[in-house]
């Protein structure tokens, strides 16, 4: 197989939906009927201790949600399949917008219940605004819920999109007993068990005229199934592939990832129609998969996913040229060569030693602390610098210290590790060496940092909510004292030494605003390239 061919066999997306509408759950039956797994694990089967194979932190089987996006790699079909399971709650939204970066597509997993709910519609919208291919996986026809047509409505009026069903539900009143194919004109009807989705169900397939098939079906259920069919004939979009590679038109699929529903024929469409790695625009233009020099960037840090050993690992999304173990590249951030080491592909935390990686593979490398999130490495004779970041406005802020002052050194480690992941945004007070400032989304986001750094770092930490839901950055990083109107805010420094302006709420940051209109205030730090000129 030629190197070209080892590139568009690639397929990297992203799985997003709000939380609860079972996204990690179709991510363990992907890897199910990919064959990764052989038993998919629940983060509902508490008592036979299975949890998902992409929750792989203590707190997420705890908790039953996922707080971390994970990397999952595997072979179906003559593709490459690299799944990045990414988190629902709001609190860890920014994780996510990270990792979208990454991609080629996503598929959004939508409540045939619940429909468009609220954090499905934040993540559509970073997705829409990067153009980024958007396939829907109606998730729990096993339950009651919205008529399809409803759904297709909900789609369109509240994110804006034309969706085209590519298979549909068998069934009245949400008591589905399978999909119908609209391109290869076959239902499939399942066959459930006792299992509860740990393994591939029995399928019956055939046409709707094929004996076997009518012999189970009522026949209410065909008329009106035949009526629908001829419903979206006449007056659904047809299906067309240059608008769904442009974010204009949605695939959109049937089924329940608990029971296994429909799940194998959505891997296999998607896999059809899902893009293979796209060019990325940088700073100095464009990069394209098949340039043959080498260039990645990455989107995650993950500190502690080997507890026993503090390890660090480094996700990159390969951009161009061909990696091979032990290739020695130029980090653009610092303009020093480095050797990326031990370079591995996961299945969440199950490692495999990577000797040759292409464009669109997700890889992780072992990192000492100098790499970051939204830096570059390439060949020396080829520059690419990644385009800015997403920094989420925080919206919660507190004191963070140590309990005990004999664990001062292992509470800055922990702190800064989980600062250069981005699970927390820290902010330092000049002449403060004790304590912190810590900015979060969501409060679940300072439950986690605190129960991290108890667990895998052996602080005990005091944190103290303060009165603050606004921050602010000021374009040209003036000296605070030429800024005027302070006095209800305070100023904290990030990593960069920046300093940040913090306030009680948005009505006092635009009276800030007010006080100096010569100064123009930003909800994220200035954009920069921190590239070295070495």
């Amino acid at each position: 197989m030629t190197d070209l061919e080892e590139i568009q066999r690639r397929r990297t997306f992203a799985i997003i939906s709000h939380p609860d509408a079972g996204k990690t759950t179709l991510t363990e039956k992907l890897l199910l009927y990919g064959g990764a797994i052989h038993l998919a694990g629940s983060v509902k089967a508490r008592k036979t201790a299975r949890y998902a194979v992409s929750d792989w932190m203590e707190i997420e089987k705890q908790r039953g949600i996922s707080v971390t996006s994970s990397v999952l790699q595997f072979d179906y079909g003559g593709c490459r399949v690299n799944i990045l399971d990414t988190p629902g709650h709001a609190d860890f939204s920014e994780d996510t917008y990270r990792t979208l970066m990454a991609v080629d597509s996503a598929v959004m997993v939508i409540d045939v219940a619940k429909g468009v709910e609220a954090q499905t519609k934040k993540l559509f919208k970073v997705c829409s605004d990067r153009g980024i291919p958007i396939f829907t996986f109606v998730n729990k026809i096993d339950h009651f819920g919205k008529n399809p047509f409803d759904l297709m409505a909900d789609i369109e009026d509240v994110l804006g999109i034309r969706s085209c069903p590519m298979n549909w539900p068998i069934g009245l009143n949400g008591n589905y007993t399978g999909i119908y194919d609209r391109e290869t004109e076959t239902a499939h009807l399942f066959t459930r068990d006792t299992a509860h989705g740990a393994k591939k169900l029995d399928v019956v397939s055939g046409s709707l005229s094929d004996p076997a098939i009518i012999s189970r079906l009522d026949p209410e259920v065909l008329a009106g199934l035949k009526d629908d069919l001829a419903l979206l004939d006449e007056a659904g979009d047809p299906f067309d592939a240059e608008k769904a590679a442009h974010g204009q038109l949605t695939p959109m699929f049937f089924g329940s990832a608990m029971t296994n529903f429909g799940v194998q024929p959505f891997l296999e469409k998607f896999l059809q129609l899902a893009p293979p790695p796209q060019g990325r625009t940088v700073l100095e233009g464009q990069v394209l998969p098949e340039d043959p020099s080498f260039s990645a960037f990455v989107f995650k840090i993950q500190a502690n996913m080997d507890p026993k050993h503090h390890d660090r690992v480094a996700f990159m999304r390969i951009c161009s040229g061909i990696f091979e173990k032990g290739i020695s590249v130029l980090h653009r951030q610092t303009g020093r060569m480095m050797r990326l080491s031990q370079p591995q592909q996961f299945l969440a935390t199950e490692r495999t030693v990577v000797e040759k990686a292409y464009p669109g593979d997700i890889i992780g490398v072992f990192d000492t602390g100098e790499l970051g999130v939204g830096d570059t490495v390439c060949k020396k004779k080829f520059p690419v610098t990644c385009v800015h970041f997403p920094v989420g406005p925080n919206r919660m802020f507190a004191r963070l210290s140590p309990m005990s002052s004999m664990k001062r050194k292992q509470f800055l480690r922990g702190v800064g590790q989980l600062a250069q992941e981005g699970a927390i945004q820290v902010y330092t007070l000049p002449y403060v060496m004790e304590s912190f400032i810590v900015g979060a989304v969501g409060q679940l986001q300072f439950e986690v940092l605190k129960y991290r750094l108890e667990n895998e770092y052996g602080v005990d930490v005091r944190m103290e909510p303060l009165p603050y839901t606004a921050a602010r950055w000021a374009r040209g990083n003036p000296s605070p004292d030429s800024i005027t109107g302070t006095d209800n805010a305070m100023i904290v420094y990030d990593r960069k030494e920046h300093p940040v302006y913090l306030l009680p709420n948005e009505w006092q940051a635009d009276w800030l605003a007010k006080r100096n209109p010569a100064v123009s205030f930003l909800l994220s730090p200035p954009q920069e390239t921190g590239v070295s000129d070495q």
